[in-house]
């Protein structure tokens, strides 16, 4: 027990985010961290994610919030700057007005039909992810808790894939020429060209 909790400071209430069918889904099994898998549920582009917010409230206890919300979240994250990620989803519900809650409350979402335009990644600099988290909001902070999905999109491969070529050089000294063969790879691809070095 913590001393938060002993003289009552500790959390009234537990906030957990349950998806429809989740047991039945294909699990994708990832790397969370340097010694640390975790699973997901697969979902694919343009499926719809329902689920359901509970809010169990611990006995004796009351929790006055000031709403109570589900977003639908798509972001990257770089490892190397931890502090900022770049959100290209964000869907937002609002399950409950403000409110007192004494007891447990289950509150349905539906976030239909998503567009999720990129492949959930884990790599060593960079992470893509999906996620949906619920927030209960008080007068000081707020109780958030998040569940991870993964995501795969298969689409077909673009018919016209051209190569690039790139210059640089020095004037009058040194002029290198890259040539790629392609101009749009899968995360599996192995990336094949040419350099020249002109002198």
């Amino acid at each position: 027990m913590s001393l938060a909790s002993l003289f009552g400071f500790g959390p009234v209430a537990d906030v957990s985010v349950i998806l429809n069918g989740e047991d039945e889904r294909q699990q994708v099994e990832y790397r969370a961290g340097k010694d640390k898998r975790e699973k997901a549920p697969l979902y694919f582009d343009g499926e719809s994610v329902v689920g359901k917010v509970v809010v169990r409230v611990h006995e004796g206890k009351q929790l006055e919030h000031y709403g109570i919300k589900v977003q639908f979240i798509g972001c990257i994250e770089m490892f190397y700057d931890r502090g900022t990620h770049y959100e290209f989803v964000s869907l937002v519900q609002e399950l409950a007005a403000p409110a007192e809650l004494t007891s447990t409350a289950m509150y349905n979402f539906e976030f239909k039909n998503v567009e999720k335009q990129y492949e959930s990644y884990h790599g060593i600099n960079v992470k893509l992810r999906y996620f949906v988290q619920a927030t209960v909001s008080k007068r000081v902070g707020a109780i958030t808790q998040g569940k991870d999905i993964w995501v795969y999109s298969y689409r077909v491969p673009p018919e016209v894939n051209s190569s690039i070529r790139m210059e640089v050089g020095i004037e009058d000294c040194l002029h290198i020429e890259f040539e790629y063969n392609k101009s749009k790879y899968h995360l599996k691809d192995v990336i094949v060209g040419k350099i020249y070095f002109l002198l």
